[in-house]
């Protein structure tokens, strides 16, 4: 199982549309010992030749194994007819559905699925008695995706997007919490968080054991104008920017969080250097920020 020792290589660091294989060795050569995929990478690793068996030799021949399929998008009640946007990426990175998600999890072993609310924010809510069922709502459709899931021996870790309906991180807190399931946690994207919160003392308020999984960029202390636009193209990479990181990871090691620690950077400038190149630079940051993390905490 990986633990908060082991770096992740998500798949939104590495340019889109790239042949599996290409993105194997990329992750392989800069020295992850994990990857995440979208779902259509597996069709494109079919297209490309590879069976179910070739591909999943291929990962354990590289050293790899998967640490997330991301993700699913319609678990929360009323989404069921949201379309994800993504008319950028010819494949349909964000349109997998729930059942295909799950069948490629049996195949490539993977870890965790993640649970992303795409859906808008609705209108706030004018009493508290409000805002709690909705939560409850929500949490229920969380419950029954971490039930689903946990026939395939899949952990669940729930997302939040400022712009959705799960917006911040005490908002999945609390449905996290509400659904109470024991393979239901929550996945903390530093980039969402600090675009939602700007101390990361924030994280304090969650159970360590529940924060399962970690995604590293960094940013502009100052916030873009246009957030679902920089989320996918302008991240830096850790240490790039001017996000409080180190001190993020400080607070996780306190919490004794169980996350295993993912780079995802989506970048243009980035993509365009090519997948291996970018792996080595999100390995070559991500490894110098947690020397410094590790370093200023023994100080």
């Amino acid at each position: 199982m990986l633990g908060p020792d082991h770096l992740v290589l998500c798949a939104g660091t590495l340019p889109y549309g790239i042949p599996f294989r290409e993105r194997v060795e990329a992750a392989a050569a800069a020295g992850f010992p994990a990857i995440t995929l979208w779902g259509p990478d597996h069709a494109r690793a079919r297209r490309e030749g590879l069976s179910d068996v070739a591909l999943r030799r291929l990962l354990d021949d590289a050293g790899l194994t998967v640490g997330e399929l991301d993700s699913v998008w319609t678990w929360a009640p009323g989404t069921e007819g949201v379309v994800v946007p993504d008319a950028e990426n010819p494949d349909g990175y964000f349109s997998v559905g729930e059942a295909e998600i799950f069948r490629i999890a049996d195949v490539v072993g993977a870890r965790s699925v993640t649970a992303s609310p795409w859906a808008p924010k609705s209108a706030p809510h004018t009493s508290r008695p409000a805002r709690d069922r909705a939560l409850e709502r929500v949490a229920e459709g969380f419950a029954g995706l971490c039930d689903r899931a946990a026939r395939h021996g899949l952990l669940v870790q729930l997302e939040f997007l400022p712009w959705t309906l799960v917006p911040d991180l005490p908002t999945a807190a609390e449905i996290v919490r509400l659904a109470d399931r024991r393979n239901g946690g929550i996945v903390i994207d530093a980039w969402h968080l600090f675009r939602t919160a700007s101390d990361p003392g924030v994280v304090r308020s969650v159970a360590g054991d529940r924060i399962i999984a970690l995604q590293l960029a960094d940013a502009p202390a100052a916030a873009e104008g246009d957030l679902a636009t920089a989320t996918l193209h302008a991240r830096r990479l850790p240490g790039e920017g001017e996000l409080p990181l180190v001190e993020l990871l400080r607070v996780l090691r306190a919490l004794d969080a169980p996350a295993p620690i993912g780079v995802e950077v989506f970048s243009d400038d980035l993509h365009r250097l090519g997948a291996r190149e970018a792996a080595r630079r999100a390995a070559e940051a991500t490894r110098a920020l947690i020397a410094r993390a590790n370093s200023e905490g023994a100080a």
